[in-house]
């Protein structure tokens, strides 16, 4: 079992959508210290290559928030299913390419006396002296 694997399980068996705990009890769970790093709000971020703890309660169904370091507390809330991956999968059309391309076509006109190669100021960057 790894280190953090408790809180993952206690965190599993809640009932509840939002589960308030303190850094102390999370410790108690785990039967160790939490590192210096809990100090920071960002080691309790929510982004799975953030640290192995994040993966235990994302793994468990729960995204962490209401973090205050100085009062150490935070709320594990639980997850809807796109938060527990990390992030929205991107729906490719049947073409392959990404959805967005092409997505802008036909919707701007320039007209045919404008020269794209020229300068759209040509007195830029030339000094006022």
């Amino acid at each position: 079992m790894a280190k953090y694997d408790p809180l993952g399980e206690f965190l599993a068996r809640q009932p509840g959508e939002r589960i308030p705990m303190s850094f102390a009890e999370i410790e108690k769970l785990i039967g160790a210290k939490l590192p210096p790093s809990k100090q920071y709000p960002a080691w309790w971020s929510n982004n799975p290559w953030n640290n192995v703890m994040t993966k235990v309660w994302r793994r468990a169904g729960f995204v962490s928030e209401q973090v205050d370091t100085e009062r150490e507390r935070l709320v594990f809330r639980r997850a809807a299913t796109d938060e527990r991956a990390g992030r929205k999968p991107i729906r490719r059309p049947a073409s392959g390419g990404f959805p967005g391309f092409g997505a802008m076509k036909g919707t701007v006109r320039i007209s045919v006396e404008v020269d794209l190669t020229e300068p759209a100021d040509p007195d830029w960057g030339k000094s006022d002296e």
